[in-house]
């Protein structure tokens, strides 16, 4: 499974973006994929920021609750990361994850850079 995250920037503090990850090359349905995005810092561990079950059940960070959406689309093999309302602190490289069993892919990062 090849994961393509984009949708990064750099925006204002306040502003919003809007991550996406597609899943291509898949031998496994992507409806029972697992979903998640992580954020990494320069110098700390890569840190879970929300995902999402098979069955849509969603899990956030408390760092990001209230302020981050995750969704996915299964028939277009998308998942996406809505931030709204972002702070400084939400500067990171975010990146994509899909788990289906014990297999786990991930996808090359995406930078986000919010501006105080």
């Amino acid at each position: 499974v090849q994961l393509q995250a984009s949708g990064g920037g750099l925006v204002q503090a306040g502003g919003s973006l809007r991550l996406s990850c597609a899943a291509s090359g898949s031998i496994f349905t992507v409806r029972d994929m697992g979903w998640s995005w992580h954020r990494q810092v320069p110098g700390k561990q890569r840190d879970l920021v929300a995902d999402i079950t098979t069955s849509g059940s969603t899990n956030y960070a408390a760092s990001v609750k209230g302020r981050f959406t995750i969704s996915r689309d299964n028939t277009k093999g998308m998942m996406y990361l809505q931030m709204n309302s972002l702070k400084a602190e939400d500067t990171g490289v975010y990146y994509c994850r899909s788990r289906v069993g014990t297999q786990d892919f991930w996808g090359r990062g995406t930078l986000v850079t919010v501006s105080s």
